[in-house]
């Protein structure tokens, strides 16, 4: 029953492998074969040891895409690994082709792979990733955090509570500090339906939420 939930409302339905992770949204499921031609492609393309494929919905369009994740590689509070852009021409816009230096397999086609770094957050003895960090520690980066997730924030005038009860606190992607001002960002609880921007003022007892922006896909 939680399977068919999770697929009716067309969120991301995970399923746990041996060999790699799969994270398919509802109109973006991979068969058994087509799974065979992607870990191939990625093979090809630099990526020895794939540890999840995932696919997205490429809003506002109707199009939907693969990617391929690679092996971690823990370096103290960094992690980092590859991840593989890869096309299928039944998802994009009739007529599309793979782009120079693409190597194509079947309907699949990518070109090179990135490298995607994220940072490790302990709050208790729960551990988060975050995407980039700038001008800010990761202590402060911790403290934020475990004021947002325990609730014990302030937020101004303009700020609506029932917007925050849609951010997931537990998928921060970046911290930024430019002078006092600190901008932090978390994804929707919902997935695939955006992400929040928040602009906080950190004292040395509270922690207020100034604005609230979302981009909505």
């Amino acid at each position: 029953m939680r399977k068919f939930l999770l697929t009716l409302l067309g969120l991301a339905l995970v399923i746990s492998s041996p060999g790699f992770e799969r994270a398919y949204v509802k109109r973006a499921m991979l068969t058994k074969e087509q799974e065979q031609v992607v870990l191939a492609l990625a093979q090809q393309c630099g990526i020895e040891q794939v540890v999840k494929i995932s696919t997205h919905n490429m809003y506002p369009s109707s199009f939907r895409n693969v990617r391929v994740h690679g092996q971690e590689v823990l370096n103290g509070r960094e992690v980092s690994f590859q991840v593989l852009s890869v096309s299928h021409g039944a998802w994009l816009h009739p007529g599309a082709k793979p782009g120079k230096g693409d190597l194509q397999l079947g309907a699949f086609w990518a070109g090179k792979p990135y490298t995607r770094k994220q940072t490790i957050l302990k709050v208790g003895k729960q551990v988060y990733r975050t995407g980039s960090i700038q001008g800010i520690t990761v202590e402060e980066c911790e403290r934020i955090l475990g004021l947002l997730l325990a609730g014990e924030y302030h937020h101004g005038p303009s700020v609506k509570g029932q917007t925050l009860n849609q951010v997931d606190w537990t998928r921060p992607s970046r911290f930024t500090r430019r002078g006092e001002s600190i901008s932090v960002g978390f994804l929707h609880k919902a997935e695939g339906s955006g992400f929040f921007d928040l602009q906080i003022t950190l004292h040395a007892k509270r922690l207020t939420i100034d604005q609230v922006f979302q981009a909505i896909p």
